[in-house]
């Protein structure tokens, strides 16, 4: 299975590593951090040297090295259509009324998981941009994980399960 996480307008430096560990433990194929998410140095980097350093620290402290072992970039939008052309299925990870809840899916065999701001999710354009939606059941009080548990279930039960061709 090939499986690329899009961490889109992701605002913490600690989520962000820890989508980087997920990601590593899951073999994801590669990272893409779009929107204000924080990323470290990437090639030609125009951000100010000491912002990539504070940035890179931050975000060290939860990835504990993964970011230098996953593949990762950076873009302004996330390219879901070019993913999309390259065979991937857009899968939002989303409470919304179209979800799937994330037991009952069957991942093909190219997954571009998305992943939204913290608090209000994937927001409407991007996730009638996506060709499925899967939401983790809950059972406790609490409305949703943290981004970086949920991406880190949802890699779990994307990698266990046969995918569909």
């Amino acid at each position: 299975m090939n499986i690329i996480v899009i961490a889109h307008n992701i605002r913490s430096t600690h989520n962000i590593g820890s989508i980087f560990r997920s990601c590593e433990g899951f073999g994801v194929e590669r990272l893409i951090l779009s929107g204000y998410s924080p990323y470290p140095h990437i090639e030609g980097d125009e951000r100010l040297p000491h912002i990539v350093t504070k940035l890179e620290k931050q975000i060290n402290k939860t990835a504990l090295g993964a970011e230098q072992l996953v593949h990762y970039e950076y873009r302004e939008i996330p390219p879901l259509e070019m993913l999309r052309s390259a065979g991937y299925r857009i899968v939002g990870l989303e409470q919304d009324k179209r979800s799937i809840m994330l037991p009952g899916y069957e991942p093909s065999a190219k997954i571009a998981l998305l992943l939204g701001e913290e608090v209000e999710g994937i927001n409407d354009s991007l996730r009638s941009m996506c060709d499925d939606l899967v939401e983790i059941p809950m059972y406790g009080q609490k409305e949703s994980f943290n981004v970086s548990v949920a991406t880190g279930i949802a890699l779990y039960a994307f990698t266990t399960k046969p995918s569909v061709a």
